[in-house]
């Protein structure tokens, strides 16, 4: 059936040479590291742990790290793997695209687009929010929004997108050195707090280290509670072992991001090499800044204060024991943080979109890139705009929890597509292969569906619209205009 029709390594490898439509390789290991602690290590490193610390793991929450971690690392595997073989744009999209089949690699890559789109707008409003945090920290009298046309714009959200929108059109690796400058800035602040907080550090803090499960008050109610919780009618408890892992699902999206370096793929230098390098590079560097904060938050404070605060974060730490200075430098790790985030978001998205339209399931007029600097120009000046408009003009509250279920879901396809194409393509050359196959794999396909089982119904009903909205535009569009398919009806394709 031509829903199943797939899109074979070959031509995805082809299609990456041709003219106009190509991406220059000019991205190192070092690069790939970079950009993988660029878009993990943002605002979330200041407050993720203490939430879920204090919400549901308490001084175990170091545990829950490492659980999401390891989580993460299986589906990366997977990743690299097929970065390795098929190193074109797309990440998820092409590897589903070459495996399960068109209707399945749309699924992946609108998920992808959501994904990718809704963290660019929560996270470039949040800098303009935190910009302005640090205006006020330092007593500048800087206004937060600007009036236009009757409309109030967050005009530092404009700011930070135009200007990385311009510098990834201008060349990918010019972008990579600018977000360089500022991961070192964020991950020195980082490391300045951890050895800063050590000095604080009480060990009573650490104990009860699993403090004893008690019901969720209230139970959340049918939308807010978790999708499993609706469906077995188990009641949601604090601490405990089922505290412990819930407090994993939600330290989990502090690696939200790695996977959008796989869209980088055709942008790298010997890929079979450097890919797999520099992501489980960029993966343990993420990892042991999280536990180092995590270890220094709990041992700080007791959980109980993390608990009781409205708005828990390592501030929150460091003011009850008397450092409250520390605010300032957080402040400004925050800002670096949600800086060079930004700009990975916005070369994955384009990066996306450009694979997808590059295949004709977009309009295709997006896959042209520029003469001199082979940069896709039209799709990352439309995607800026876009991310620009509502990050500036919208409430982006309601769009943070649909970031993490496209995630998952490209994980989960992912993993099993690892599986399948080790079935279906023995022959191709692997410079990196998950371990232990397909029994890893598929128990990362296990995790991922677990932790999308831990978000809440209203996510659940939000992701099915989108996924409707989808599929109309699938039948409506994308499946007519394939490439792939319009190959197979022996049609002369428009390169333009």
């Amino acid at each position: 059936m031509s829903l199943w029709r797939t899109k074979t390594v070959e031509d995805s490898l082809a299609d990456s040479h041709l003219e106009h439509r190509s991406l220059t390789r000019s991205l190192s290991s070092w690069d790939l590291m970079v950009m993988g602690v660029a878009v993990a290590v943002g605002a979330g490193i200041f407050s993720v742990g203490a939430k879920a610390a204090g919400s549901y793991a308490g001084p175990s929450v170091t545990v829950a790290f490492v659980l999401a971690a390891i989580t993460c690392a299986l589906s990366i595997m997977c990743y690299a793997e097929f970065a390795s073989t098929i190193p074109v744009a797309g990440s998820a999209y092409t590897y589903t695209y070459a495996t399960l089949g068109e209707l399945l690699a749309w699924v992946i890559g609108w998920d992808l687009i959501l994904e990718i789109l809704t963290s660019a707008a929560v996270i470039a409003k949040y800098w303009g929010i935190y910009l302005s945090n640090v205006f006020t920290l330092w007593d500048w009298d800087v206004p937060a929004t600007i009036t236009v046309l009757g409309l109030d714009i967050s005009w530092g959200a404009f700011l930070i997108v135009a200007i990385f929108t311009i510098l990834l059109v201008l060349g990918t690796k010019l972008s990579s050195r600018v977000s360089s400058v500022f991961t070192v800035i964020k991950v020195a602040i980082v490391l300045f707090v951890i050895v800063v907080g050590a000095f604080f550090i009480n060990p009573v803090n650490y104990t009860p280290f699993i403090p004893e499960s008690v019901p969720a008050a209230g139970g959340g109610g049918v939308w807010a509670q978790p999708l499993f919780s609706f469906i077995t009618g188990a009641v949601p408890a604090h601490y405990g072992v089922c505290g412990l892992l819930a407090g994993a699902s939600l330290v989990f999206f502090a690696f939200v991001g790695f996977d959008v370096i796989a869209t980088s793929a055709e942008e790298v230098k010997n890929p079979q090499r450097t890919l797999p390098r520099g992501i489980f590079g960029g993966l343990a560097i993420v990892a042991l800044l999280y536990i180092g904060v995590t270890l220094v938050l709990t041992g700080m404070v007791p959980y109980t204060t993390l608990a009781a605060a409205k708005e828990p974060s390592l501030a929150t730490a460091f003011i009850e024991v008397g450092a409250g200075w520390a605010a300032q430098i957080i402040s400004v790790g925050i800002l670096a943080g949600l800086t060079t985030v930004i700009m990975v978001l916005l070369l994955g998205l384009a990066r996306v979109i450009f694979a997808m339209s590059r295949d004709g399931l977009l309009p295709h007029w997006f896959s042209r890139t520029s003469d001199t600097r082979h940069t896709p120009v039209r799709v990352q000046i439309a995607v800026g705009a876009l991310v620009a408009l509502i990050a500036g003009l919208t409430d982006v509250g309601i769009l943070e929890e649909m970031i993490n279920i496209g995630t998952l879901s490209a994980f989960v396809l992912v993993s099993i597509a690892v599986v399948v194409l080790r079935r279906k393509r023995p022959d191709l050359k692997r410079a990196f292969r998950v371990p232990w196959s397909p029994f890893l794999p598929f128990l990362s396909a296990a995790l991922c569906v677990w932790l999308m089982l831990n978000l809440t119904t209203l996510t659940w009903v939000r992701f099915l619209g989108w996924l409707l909205l989808g599929f109309i535009i699938y039948f409506g569009y994308s499946r007519s205009h394939s490439i792939v398919g319009r190959r197979a009806r022996g049609l002369l394709v428009d390169a333009e």
